[in-house]
Parts: structure tokens; C-alpha cells; sequence
């Protein structure tokens, strides 16, 4: 899609002023783990922070570095400014995350040496009491013996397959009495089905044992590698290694969609459906075994499986998989975690219907600050009132258990008229989504999955009530940055504005036409719906506050978002920097604009802030626009993707009250100095630090303690 955007004083990008995007990930996941490493932070929430940035990692090679992979394979040429070669770039992603990873297991050894003080700890079986040891033998032979298939790889039988994040034990074994070269080979998967880390009190207590005055786990693979000769009676186990392989993950739908051979008579489910299924045959991006491993039997490993060991083999330093220490995250001891929260209940909850507190008046929800009930209120009270004639939304990431999704389902089982589109490409969530809209299907909902000649991802957060009232019919409107998801409101903050504006709601309701119906040539008075409309509306906001500095106004820009790396949006954003635009850049994940840079972004600065909850609301603030386009919120990242290859809406706050309260917020964000990093000129992040006899002070802290921006 091409736009008519004005670039004629907008710098070019190149080497020196565009950071790559692979690389600017990797500095945000360290970012992530300086939280680990932040000796004030409580002991488990360090230990959790830990297993996100393992987390993190296993996606960036299942979508990032497999990109690379494929770029690599097809020996094409980079064509982004930061003009790093592909075979440039994926070695400095693996020493990168190399060093991430040798500072994460320092640490994790260090967390779990700690935890050992309170009465945690992580053992190995060989290190237990003899009667503990019995306890788990026992436990193997009766719950995980029966589970295990050891696959044997001879000339009979070939090298099976390893799905995608699996826990495996390479075995070499060798018959009594044979010589030395006649090794066996085998491999056990571990059971995904089973807690990786187990409790070896329940174990214990289940076999009427004494229990251990501390609470004690060990690893499940460590378990089955200690038991190896109830698998293999006759045989003589001569080593073994755990092994984790990381495949591609990343599903082209679009190209899906066009390449398959019965895309005419497919429906869009099937082909999901199919694609999920075909995900965990993507090819091996990452090998991950420990650092001790034996030549043996990683030379056999690598006999069988297709990577380039120098560039995809990583060996770990400690238990593989450390997302798993989420699982030590649960355990019953609050000492060690954040206080609770409890988010502050909004004045609208007071009315006896929210749709009256919504005639009213425009009101603003701040997540995760603000309760996400009203949200739920707004679908539940709807699925309830007899005056309610219809509901539509549209649903992204809506998690396991749904109260907005149960809400729709019955409205409908009330009789009302209910449309959702439901996005099923959402990454990795597209099974929880192809679930749910099955069952709204069944209920009778009119259920779709996008629009056929916008063959895009709906990212658009965005629902719309229709309610017949004495003096006509009356439409409500719910707009946000994030999901409509309860237990990611719990952790991420995010923005709300409910409206009965009639403009908006009109602009909602053709949205709605256009991605149910056929309406290619809709229009809106004030959404700005990507792709069509979003990226030129942007541009020309920018532009005006470029004319406000030249013409010796104060101009200002404050934008708050997940990640930026579109090429012209950086570019205007250099342009208005030139033109002497103050630029604050809040930008808590990937950023490939570089600051400070004399002549060209000198003007700008980037913030990147990482606390107790996760910053994933969008604001974008324009100091010389009118007063109804000073201030949006949405969906969009300014990313490629947000911008040219999704349906997102970004929705003007026309409520001047609500604007003071949403500038107050961005304000807040720019006083942190315990929780923000700083991008300087050279692509390094620094951690702000309070100045001398400065007060510390957290955004997030601040917004706990008093709900700041809201009402």
C-alpha cells in the first residue's frame, strides 16, 4: 500500500542513524533482566523476570532469528537501512544472547542459592536423603514410567522427530559384555504433560514418609536420567545429555492462504487449523544442551539433526528451558513477592447502568490501576438489558477463560443480534481463538475471521453496543489499546475510553460494515483505521507541528508505544526534530530510531520504561493540534506491520477533561527515574539513576499509590 506522504525534507535512513531491529530486541530483553538482577525487587519477582526472559528468547528464535533462517537459506541481500548483512547479523545475534544468557545463569544460580535461605530449594536427586530418593523412585516407577516411549535409532528404526521447545534425554547405552564402539542410541522425550520442576514433599507425602521441613523440587528430567535402568533392564547406560530444540514457529497466513491447494474451497479455520498443526515441523533454529555435554553424544545429536552447529548449537550452563521457573513463582510464600494490589473501582461502576454513566459522559479506564470490571460490565449489562439490540466486537488475545466471550454467548442466547470478528492469526494464541470462536458459532453468533480483500490481521481493539431508549436508538462504544482479556489487565497497563459520541459511534459502526460486509470504499470521520488512513494521518499530524516550529511556535510530540521501527515515521520524526519539534519517545520494546545524533535528532529523546507491569498502552500527544486531534489512543505500534498489514484503530480523546488527565499520565512517565532507560546517540540503553539529592520516583509506584490520570 502506498501512501502520499510528504518526504522532501526528511532524511534518508541509513547505518548511522537506524539501529536494526534483531539487535534492538535483544537490548530490550536485557533490559528485562537488569529487573532480575535489581537486588530491591522481592526474590521470586526477580526469579520471574528471569523465566520472561527465557520466555522471551524462545520467541525471538521461534520469529526473529527463524526469519533470519529463511533469509540466509535464500541468500538474499539485506534491504534495511541499517544494511547489516544477514550472515553479519546472525552472529551478532548469537554473541548477544550468548552474553545474555552466561549473565542469566550466574544469576539463576544465584536466585536459587538465595531461595535455599528460606526454605526452597532446587536439588538434584543424587544430592537427597536415601529415603527421599526411594520416595521418587517409587513415584517414577507408578506416575512417569508408564508415559515414557524410548525410541531407539538404528538402521530399522531412524531418527525421530523433536517437536518445537520439547525437553529430550539423549541416551547412549551398551549391551553387557560388548566392546566400546557398539553404543546404542536412544532418545526419551520428557512429558510436557508433567510439572518440569517436582515436589518432592507431595512425592514424599504421598508415600507416607517423613516430609522434609523444607520445601524441596527437582528437576523431571533429572528424575528419569536417575531411574534409566527401569527403562532399559540388560543394558548399561554410558551417558546421557538433556537437549532442547527450538523450530520455526513463524506461520505466513497470508501466503498460507494463497499457496494452498484448496484455498478456494477452504474455509479460513481450516486453513488455521492446518497451519497450527504444521508449526511444529518448522525447522530447527536453536540446539540447546548443557555446557558439560559429552562429544559422544552430542556428536550424535548433530548427525541427526539439521543445523549449522556454530551457529544455531547453544550450550547452557544449568537446567535448559528456564521458562520453567515460573512454575517456583507459585509457591505459597508473599514475603517474597510484590504486595497485592488491588485496582481502584471507577466512578461509572456507581451508576445503576453503565450505559447511563456512559450517556453522561466519556470516562477513561487505566490498566491495570483501574478494576477491568466495568469492561466486563460494559458486554455482561449488555448481554443482559432488554433494550440492547445488538453487539459487535472485535477479539484478539481473549485468554483461556473468557467472561467478555461468555457474556457474548449469552446475549445471544437472549435473543440479541451479535457479530464478532475474531482474529485466528493471532501468534501462538491461534488455538484458544479457533476454540472460542467455534463454540460462539455453535451459540449462533455471527462469528468472522477478517475481511477478504484486506487479507491482514484485525489488531483493532474495539466494541459497539446498539440500545433502543425512549427517544431513539443509542450506540455505545468501547475503545482500547489492549485486549479484552481480564488476566492480561492484571499485568499489563493499558488504556480504555468508553463513549456515546454519535461521530465515533458512526465511525464504529461503518468499521464494523467493513470488516463484516463489503464496504472497500469506507470512509471515517475521526478513526484513524489502518491500513488505509492511520500511517497519512500520522504523517500529517507530524507535519502540522512541524509548521507550528518554524513558525517560532513551542511545538512538542510525546508518543508512548510497544515498539517503533516503520521508515518514514522515523523519518518525520528526524524532519521534526530538524525543525526544532521537542520529541519525547516513550517506547518500551524494539526502538530503531537513534537519538541525539547531531543535526538530525538532536531534539529527540527515547525512553524505555520496565517495571512491575508491562507498558503496552499507545498515546500519541500533538501540543499544536486542534483541540479534538491533540490526543489519540489505539491498537498500532508504529511498526510496519501495525501500520501497512493489520486492521487497527487509533481513536481521537475528545474530552478535554479526560485529555489533562491522559497528559498527567504521559508527564508521570517522563519523571521516572528508578525504572526508565535512556537511548543514547550511540544505541546504548542506561538506566536513569536519581541525581544527587534527588527523590526517587516510579511511574508505576506513583500511579499504585494514587491512580493517577483517572476519573
Amino acid at each position: 500500500m502506498r501512501f502520499d506522504i510528504n518526504l522532501e525534507h526528511a532524511p534518508e535512513l541509513d547505518a548511522d542513524n537506524y539501529i536494526n531491529r534483531e539487535l534492538s530486541w535483544v537490548d530490550f530483553n536485557t533490559r528485562v533482566l537488569a529487573q532480575a538482577e535489581d537486588e530491591s525487587l522481592p526474590l521470586l519477582e526477580r526469579l520471574k523476570f528471569l523465566a520472561i526472559v527465557s520466555s522471551n528468547t524462545d520467541e525471538f528464535f521461534m520469529v526473529r532469528v527463524a526469519t533470519i533462517h529463511k533469509k540466509l537459506a535464500l541468500n538474499v541481500p539485506s534491504n534495511r537501512p541499517d544494511g547489516i548483512p544477514y550472515p553479519v547479523l546472525i552472529e551478532e545475534v548469537r554473541a548477544r544472547v550468548l552474553t545474555l544468557m552466561q549473565r542469566q545463569r550466574e544469576l539463576m544460580r544465584t536466585l536459587l542459592g538465595q531461595l535455599r535461605n528460606y526454605g526452597v530449594m532446587v536439588d538434584a536427586v543424587s544430592d537427597l536423603p536415601k529415603e527421599y530418593r526411594h520416595a521418587l523412585r517409587e513415584h517414577f516407577f507408578e506416575e512417569i514410567f508408564p508415559v515414557l516411549t524410548p525410541l531407539a535409532v538404528d538402521h530399522a528404526r531412524p531418527f525421530p522427530f523433536i517437536s518445537n521447545l520439547s525437553m529430550n534425554l539423549a541416551i547412549c547405552l551398551r549391551r553387557k559384555g560388548e566392546p566400546d564402539e557398539q553404543d546404542e542410541f536412544v532418545r526419551v522425550k520428557i512429558p510436557d504433560t508433567m510439572p518440569r520442576l517436582l515436589n518432592v514433599n507431595d512425592v514424599v507425602r504421598k508415600h507416607g514418609g517423613e516430609l522434609p521441613t523444607q520445601e524441596r523440587f527437582v528437576w523431571i528430567e533429572d528424575l528419569i536420567a536417575e531411574n534409566l535402568d527401569l527403562l532399559f533392564p540388560g543394558m548399561k547406560v554410558v551417558e546421557f545429555v538433556p537437549f532442547r530444540v527450538t523450530r520455526n514457529a513463524d506461520i505466513d497466513f497470508e501466503n498460507e492462504r494463497e499457496d494452498h491447494p484448496y484455498s478456494n474451497n477452504f474455509h479460513i479455520s481450516d486453513i488455521i487449523e492446518e497451519s497450527i498443526k504444521e508449526r511444529r515441523f518448522g525447522s530447527i533454529v536453536r540446539l540447546a544442551v548443557p555446557d558439560d555435554v559429552n562429544k559422544r553424544a552430542l556428536r550424535r545429536l548433530l548427525e541427526h539433526l539439521e543445523i549449522v552447529p556454530e551457529r544455531d548449537l547453544y550450550r547452557v550452563n544449568g537446567a535448559l528451558g528456564g521458562a520453567s521457573l515460573f512454575q517456583l513463582t507459585g509457591i505459597d510464600h508473599p514475603e517474597l513477592k510484590y504486595t497485592p494490589y488491588v485496582p481502584k473501582m471507577p466512578a461509572l461502576m456507581e451508576y445503576d447502568s453503565i450505559f447511563d454513566a456512559i450517556r453522561e459522559r466519556d470516562w477513561l479506564v487505566h490498566h491495570p490501576y483501574d478494576s477491568f470490571a466495568p469492561v466486563e460490565a460494559f458486554f455482561q449489562q449488555a448481554a443482559r438489558d432488554p433494550n440492547v439490540l445488538a453487539i459487535k466486537a472485535t477479539l484478539y488475545r481473549v485468554g483461556r477463560n473468557s467472561p467478555v466471550v461468555q457474556a457474548l454467548m449469552e446475549a445471544r442466547d437472549n435473543n440479541k443480534q451479535v457479530a464478532v470478528l475474531v482474529e485466528l492469526k493471532a501468534r501462538f494464541d491461534e488455538e484458544h481463538n479457533l476454540e472460542w470462536a467455534r463454540q460462539m458459532d455453535e451459540a449462533g453468533i455471527h462469528v468472522t475471521y477478517g475481511v477478504e480483500e484486506l487479507p491482514v490481521k484485525t489488531h483493532a481493539k474495539i466494541a459497539l453496543v446498539v440500545r433502543r431508549e425512549p427517544d431513539g436508538v443509542h450506540r455505545y462504544v468501547h475503545l482500547g489499546t489492549g485486549n479484552y482479556n481480564a488476566a492480561t489487565a492484571r499485568l499489563y497497563t493499558d488504556m480504555g475510553l468508553f463513549t456515546a459520541n454519535k461521530v465515533l459511534a458512526d465511525d464504529a459502526s461503518k468499521l464494523f460494515n467493513r470488516l463484516t460486509g463489503y464496504a472497500p470504499a469506507t470512509t471515517y470521520q475521526r478513526l484513524l483505521v489502518a491500513p488505509e488512513f492511520l500511517l497519512p494521518n500520522l504523517a500529517e499530524l507530524i507535519d502540522h507541528e512541524i509548521a507550528a516550529a518554524r513558525d517560532g511556535k513551542d511545538a512538542r510530540l510525546i508518543f508512548k508505544m510497544n515498539q517503533l521501527e516503520e521508515d518514514l515515521m522515523i523519518r518525520k520524526l528526524y524532519e521534526a526534530s530538524q525543525a526544532g519539534v521537542q520529541v519525547d519517545l516513550m517506547v518500551r520494546g524494539i526502538c530503531c530510531l537513534r537519538p541525539g545524533l547531531p543535526g538530525i535528532s538532536e531534539n529527540i529523546r527515547v525512553r524505555s520504561i520496565v517495571g512491575r507491569y508491562l507498558e503496552h498502552s499507545r498515546i500519541f500527544y500533538f501540543h499544536n493540534a486542534p483541540p479534538d486531534r491533540r490526543i489519540y489512543m489505539g491498537s498500532a505500534d508504529l511498526m510496519r506491520r501495525n501500520l501497512y498489514n493489520r486492521v487497527e484503530v487509533v481513536f481521537p480523546v475528545l474530552d478535554q477533561r479526560l485529555q489533562r488527565d491522559i497528559v498527567h499520565i504521559l508527564e508521570t512517565y517522563t519523571r521516572d527515574n528508578t525504572q526508565a532507560w535512556d537511548l543514547a546517540p550511540d544505541g546504548v540503553y542506561h538506566r536513569l539513576q536519581p541525581a544527587p539529592g534527588e527523590e526517587a520516583f516510579s511511574a508505576q509506584e506513583a500511579f499504585m499509590a494514587n491512580s493517577l490520570g483517572v476519573s
